[in-house]
């Protein structure tokens, strides 16, 4: 039986859960997330928990047993704390600005670059170098941020774009290193 999928989830305070025959939705301070489930996997509420159970051994069925389980997980975590990605902006005149609930980038096209926001989802500038994407929903925060920092990804011989706040690239010695030999 799958080790994450028999954990309970527990619900704290001021979150509700409802379970509408294949929905579920999670009401929180911060908001409401729903959630198809597929078939094959029941949820129940008891106890101020969250408890995922399979209804068969089929391979598919024990594939997702974990994987939902750790989506309500997330749900729950949303609309109580929320997430945040943070991205830094590295190269000479490259920028950030928001604008309105959008985000206008600068980094070296002859353009600039314009992202809208989806819904539910927060950008804060705090530096014209750094960008924050907040959200209920962990995987809209992590696609969003995904897709600002594939408007110019860090080349890896100066190391220039967009990353994520302290993720690491891997730099190249270029074409000087390469004429001695």
């Amino acid at each position: 039986m799958s080790r994450v999928g028999q954990a309970p989830i527990p619900i704290p305070s001021g979150v509700d859960v409802k379970i509408d025959g294949g929905t579920v939705l999670v009401k929180g301070s911060k908001g409401e997330l729903s959630r198809a489930l597929p078939e094959g996997i029941s949820v129940s509420v008891a106890d101020d928990q969250i408890l995922v159970t399979r209804d068969g051994d089929d391979r598919d069925v024990k594939a997702l047993h974990g994987l939902i389980r750790s989506l309500l997980a997330n749900m729950v975590i949303g609309v109580t704390e929320g997430y945040e990605k943070r991205l830094e902006i590295h190269g000479v005149g490259y920028r950030a600005a928001k604008q309105g609930n959008d985000l206008e980038i600068q980094v070296g096209f002859s353009h600039s670059v314009h992202k809208k926001a989806p819904a539910g989802i927060d950008f804060e500038v705090p530096q014209p170098t750094r960008i924050t994407v907040r959200g209920i929903d962990k995987e809209l925060v992590g696609q969003t941020a995904a897709e600002i920092r594939a408007i110019r990804k860090p080349e890896p011989y100066k190391a220039k774009g967009i990353r994520y706040e302290g993720e690491y690239i891997r730099r190249k010695a270029g074409k000087a290193a390469k004429a001695g030999a």
